[in-house]
């Protein structure tokens, strides 16, 4: 009888307890494992991303073609192929010269800023360090160096392999995504229910809006940016002139803020290893251009696009960088105009008050006392 009195004097334990521990530890294993499911998967989703905003980048000339009667399908189809039409037609044109001049620019770049730095150093009386003194060249360091770093046959086939795997994933995803788009919205809308089902269509044709602006006008822009620099080197007789007017173009539009610095910096370098003045006309060329792209063509061209603080595009990209390496930082700054344009349009802002003027003077107290009674002597 004592311990029958003993157990039910005991306090129990809550109701609560058993099913919060077993929830806590649910919680647990699903935090770990989507974070060993991330790590793992991180480099496919990056990719899948990437066929995503491919996709609806061309999904404006898919609908086009489309509403002509071309079936969806066909259409998709249509424009992957005259898009690699006209990549290997640009190749088959500039690709003996770009990849002789890029060899050669690989090869006379160490001694170009080694020349750079000694004309600055004579220049404005500097002690920079040479590419020579920075890494002490001597045959037996170079061929250690070419040891250790050129891949042998078996990796350089395993990375090409590799390259046209994740290029194939690319296209393959590309296609069913743009080709089977609205099939997709409306399998993905029919989980939901009908009040839901206008809000997913909306967000769907705003990151399809700004996700296809955003990559489109960066092209055109980048186009612009390097046939313009092209055309600049080549009058001024700087070599290598077209690696390096597709590098400025590429990385002035597709790296932020920090983009037009890195830019411009390498044509500048190139042409002052030959002729200290040429590279001083770069550095003027680039900034003059720069200033027609900010005021002239990107207003004009990403009219219909989202704009983003520089601040917060550098942010992301660095972000994008650490989550998804290279991929991650390309498609940080669509994701980020995306989030921006659904904030803004489902978002609600509120009128500032007006705050008073701390500067103001203090009013006058005579001016702002009531009146009182009327003096009878003042009759």
């Amino acid at each position: 009888m004592s311990n029958d009195a003993d157990t039910a004097d005991r306090p129990r334990a809550p109701r609560w307890l058993r099913p919060t521990i077993i929830a806590v530890l649910f919680a647990i294993a699903f935090y770990q494992m989507s974070g060993w499911l991330f790590h793992n998967l991180k480099g496919f989703l990056g990719l899948i991303f990437l066929a995503w905003l491919f996709s609806v980048t061309i999904e404006p000339i898919v609908d086009l073609l489309e509403r002509r009667g071309l079936r969806r399908g066909a259409g998709t189809g249509l424009v992957m192929v005259s898009l690699f039409v006209l990549t290997v037609g640009f190749f088959a044109l500039f690709g003996t010269i770009l990849a002789e001049q890029v060899a050669q620019l690989l090869t006379t770049l160490p001694d170009a800023l080694s020349r750079v730095t000694d004309w600055a150093n004579r220049t404005f009386d500097t002690n920079f360090k040479t590419g020579d003194d920075l890494l002490h060249l001597t045959p037996d360091t170079i061929r250690d160096l070419a040891q250790r770093f050129t891949p042998g046959v078996l990796g350089v086939v395993s990375t090409l392999v590799g390259a046209l795997f994740q290029l194939l994933t690319i296209l393959l995803f590309v296609f069913y995504m743009s080709a089977e788009g609205p099939k997709m919205r409306r399998a993905i809308s029919s989980w939901f229910p009908a009040r839901q089902q206008k809000v997913i269509a909306e967000v769907w044709e705003t990151s399809v809006e700004k996700a296809g602006g955003y990559v489109v006008s960066r092209l055109i822009l980048a186009a612009a940016s390097t046939i313009a620099t092209g055309i600049f080197l080549l009058i001024i007789g700087v070599p290598y002139w077209l690696p390096l007017a597709i590098w400025t173009g590429v990385v002035s539009q597709f790296i932020p803020t920090l983009g037009t610095y890195l830019a411009i910096a390498l044509p500048a370098i190139i042409a002052a290893a030959s002729q200290p003045l040429d590279g001083v006309w770069v550095v003027v060329f680039g900034t003059l251009y720069q200033q027609v792209e900010n005021y002239v063509l990107h207003p004009r061209i990403t009219a219909r696009t989202v704009s983003i603080h520089p601040a917060v595009a550098f942010g992301s990209v660095i972000v994008g960088a650490t989550l998804f390496g290279a991929v991650g930082a390309l498609v940080s700054v669509p994701v980020v105009a995306i989030l921006q344009a659904l904030v803004e349009s489902y978002g609600t802002r509120y009128a500032l008050i007006e705050q008073p003027d701390s500067t103001a003077p203090p009013p006058d107290p005579d001016s702002t006392a009531p009146p009182g009674p009327e003096d009878p002597k003042a009759r």
